[in-house]
């Protein structure tokens, strides 16, 4: 991994983020489903980032869509529910744009139809 390419900066970031997101919520309202998640999610970020440096794109991309999109529907929910763009509306926001992102990053990685 010498090299990280720039397509995984995205889930390097992101992954850290939502970790550090979970462990916020841990502390400041001692939720445990916020670490959990966080703990959940950003882990399965940060190893899409790593299957994306290891020759595994296709797979790190979709496992990344995957996890933004389902960050995506939870935290959509919550915004819907209390109507309160901190932090839910912000991380649902991220999450599409992420989720959309991956996917396409995904697609351009797919193995060919021969293979």
């Amino acid at each position: 991994m010498s090299k990280i390419p720039g397509s995984a900066h995205l889930n390097f970031s992101f992954g850290g983020l939502a970790i550090l997101g979970g462990a916020a919520g841990y502390f400041r309202k001692g939720s445990t489903v916020s670490l959990i998640a966080g703990l959940t999610c950003g882990s399965l970020l940060l190893g899409s980032g790593y299957m994306i440096c290891n020759d595994r794109e296709h797979h790190g991309h979709m496992l990344a869509a995957g996890t933004s999109g389902f960050m995506a529907i939870g935290m959509g929910q919550r915004f819907l529910k209390t109507s309160k763009f901190m932090p839910a509306g912000l991380v649902a926001s991220l999450s599409v744009a992420a989720a959309a992102y991956n996917f396409k990053k995904g697609r351009e990685w797919a193995p060919s139809k021969g293979d």
